[in-house]
């Protein structure tokens, strides 16, 4: 895809960090106390936006102690007097321009928006100045019918750039049972050290040529998976004879609506053996086994490899869209 034009000046101009909250709202950063307040909005949220609760605690604790998040710069709480009605994060992966931000605000606050708007794009023009960019290219992530108002955002300066599709799939051991591998192919969970640097090499080098894929290093990636509480025997490595070790898939069974698939992965010489289908049905398998009745990915729409296409064939539909807004700023 080629690189979007640089955003128009935005018809509402970013107010200056320090700029006091509307009347009757107050704004402060985030601690890891925070975590199950949080998770409450993004559930109200998601039962507005998809229809039912979707936010896992565990994940929140993890995006607030991640060692890249300055609490006190990076996360703010917006509340109504009592109530929390906005929360927003920044975070920079890349190193460089691009700086990704989460917002999640209930409906019918757009001045509310507007300010946590503000005070989250200066942060992230700060970061990639930081970085030494000329610069910050911004994304974020908002379903195809956000409580953050499109209108408003477009009116700032940004611009849809991507779309994703969350796929599921429901599941069952008489419908999905264990698949033998192909011959020549094996599995094997990453229960070692090496392993696991392995699997991350793997899927760093397979998603390489991917939209806004960032380069991480091994330590980066535990921080970024949550590697404290990660079950490393639901990341798989495949072995294939006479060209050893070409494709991982990392899944965890730590959401309480569905299992999940968070990475698939093969490397391009070992493209086109089946073998992404072979850990598709590998892992439905396994999950029908532990007795989980739905699982689900993410996925690019825009996907050159065809991996939309293969997740359909493999009995996987939308469950709800995902739209990657961009807004670019001078440093």
């Amino acid at each position: 895809m080629a690189t979007p034009a640089p955003a128009p000046t935005p018809a509402h101009a970013p107010a200056p960090a320090h700029a006091p909250a509307p009347p009757g709202t107050t704004v402060r950063p985030a601690t890891l106390d925070d975590a199950p307040r949080v998770c409450a909005l993004l559930n109200e949220i998601d039962e507005i936006e998809i229809g039912r609760p979707d936010t896992d605690l565990a994940q929140v604790r993890a995006d607030l102690k991640h060692p890249e998040i300055d609490l006190a710069h990076d996360t703010w709480l917006q509340y109504a007097g009592e109530r929390l009605i906005g929360y927003g994060m920044v975070w920079d992966d890349s190193g460089g321009e691009r700086v990704d931000m989460d917002h999640y605000g209930l409906p019918g606050r757009t001045p509310e928006a507007h300010h946590l708007f503000d005070l989250m794009e200066t942060r992230a023009t700060e970061r990639a100045r930081a970085n030494g960019a000329h610069r910050a290219v911004i994304h974020l992530h908002l379903t195809l019918n956000p409580t953050t108002d499109p209108a408003a955002l477009r009116a700032r300066g940004w611009r849809p750039v991507r779309r994703y599709n969350v796929m599921e799939r429901p599941l069952s051991p008489a419908a999905d049972p264990l698949p033998t591998p192909p011959p020549g192919v094996t599995l094997r969970p990453c229960h070692t050290e090496p392993d696991r640097r392995l699997a991350h090499a793997l899927l760093q080098e397979s998603f390489a040529d991917h939209f806004d894929f960032q380069p991480r290093t091994y330590a980066q990636w535990l921080d970024d998976i949550d590697a404290e509480t990660v079950d490393w025997s639901l990341i798989w490595i495949v072995n294939v004879d006479g060209l050893g070790d070409v494709a991982a898939v990392r899944t965890n069974n730590d959401r309480a609506s569905m299992a999940w698939i968070g990475n698939l992965g093969v490397l391009r010489p070992a493209r086109g053996r089946g073998l992404a289908s072979h850990l598709l049905r590998h892992a439905f398998g396994h999950y029908a086994a532990l007795g989980r009745d739905r699982i689900g990915l993410g996925v690019d729409t825009d996907n050159s490899n065809g991996a939309l296409a293969l997740y359909e064939r493999h009995g996987m539909t939308l469950d709800y869209g995902v739209t990657t807004w961009e807004l670019v700023r001078p440093t």
